[in-house]
């Protein structure tokens, strides 16, 4: 029975086929337009709908980052010291950086060496040098984290007005060539001279021009690959520019997004230990302060370690984030993904 209605169908379909090759066109010149054709319509959702893939961006790049485990377990470490420094003033035990310790007679216990009370000893002036170091570090962190981000928005936007928006291409490179050609060191003296000494002043002063180096790079990214053939086909399907730039253009950029960004962090904290050291920096505790205020421990015998103590997390801190944001700017790079 089955075969016998298959035969049925072949049959009525060769049929249909003969009188249309006999008829020609002549067949269709009585039906109505409205049913030879059918508007197809537009759907901006299956404008570029293609085969089912299970590729995951972000999938890809966690899985190529763990491929490194030197690079996991940096990062594991980096994630755990942010962490414990930002809450360390709540832990159980920890004392107060700014509060001077006295002995039985009320003279201050300076210098004390690395002990089960002082876990790196006191300073000076006899003040916990464990506490010191971790408030400094979350300053420093957070100045770094904080410049890094208003890096990232501020880049990503104006590199993408810059690259697509034809008519802004001239306004924007005058104002780089102004920006660019300005010493930042002198700029940030100049900053901190004029206003008063603080963590939002050296936020201000290195969000001026951090994001230049990020918008040139978006822009001239983005004149590169604009009008690719992919992109060219997108247009022509009517998608979105917005769609466009966040997913046809922006990933193929991550990877050097994420680098720069994460390699930045370090260089911000470095200025801010820089302009501390010279005096012109924060007056509240971070890493530059204590480097600066524990310079003329360097040059005393058995004093060193209140010197070389923030110098040591100051240095493990950039060279973990340069580290992991190399790995992770690998990782997120498309090309890269299997």
């Amino acid at each position: 029975m089955l075969f016998h209605m298959k035969d049925q169908k072949a049959a009525v379909l060769e049929n249909e086929l003969n009188k249309l090759q006999k008829d020609g066109p002549a067949a269709w010149a009585d039906l109505p337009e409205d049913e030879l054709f059918t508007p197809a319509g537009f759907s901006e959702s299956r404008a570029e709908a293609t085969a089912y893939s299970n590729y995951s961006y972000w999938g890809s790049t966690i899985r190529a980052f763990f491929k490194n485990k030197i690079a996991v377990a940096l990062l594991i470490a980096l994630v755990a010291v942010v962490a414990f420094a930002f809450l360390q003033p709540y832990l159980p035990g920890q004392k107060d950086p700014i509060l001077i310790h006295n002995d039985q007679w009320g003279l201050p216990l300076n210098n004390i060496p690395p002990s089960k009370e002082f876990w790196f000893g006191t300073n000076s002036i006899g003040q916990d040098l464990w506490a010191r170091i971790w408030a400094g570090t979350r300053t420093s962190l957070f100045i770094g984290f904080s410049v890094a981000f208003v890096e990232a928005v501020v880049g990503i936007l104006v590199g993408v007005l810059w690259g697509y928006v034809r008519k802004l291409d001239f306004f924007f490179t005058e104002l780089y060539n102004v920006l660019d050609n300005i010493p930042q060191t002198l700029l940030l003296i100049l900053i901190s001279y004029i206003l008063k000494p603080g963590v939002s002043t050296i936020v201000f002063a290195l969000s001026l021009t951090g994001w230049l180096g990020m918008a040139r790079f978006i822009r001239n990214q983005i004149i590169i690959i604009r009008d690719r053939e992919y992109n060219l086909a997108s247009r022509c399907l009517g998608t979105p520019l917005t769609r466009i730039a966040l997913k046809n253009i922006l990933p193929f950029m991550t990877s050097v997004i994420v680098t720069l960004a994460a390699t930045e962090i370090p260089s911000y904290i470095s200025y801010e230990v820089f302009l501390s050291y010279i005096g012109m920096g924060l007056k509240d505790m971070s890493l530059g302060n204590l480097i600066e205020a524990s310079q003329n421990a360097m040059q005393t015998p058995g004093w060193e370690i209140e010197f070389w103590t923030p110098v040591a997390v100051a240095s493990i801190i950039t060279v973990v984030l340069y580290v992991v944001g190399q790995n992770l700017g690998d990782a997120s790079d498309p090309r890269t993904h299997m």
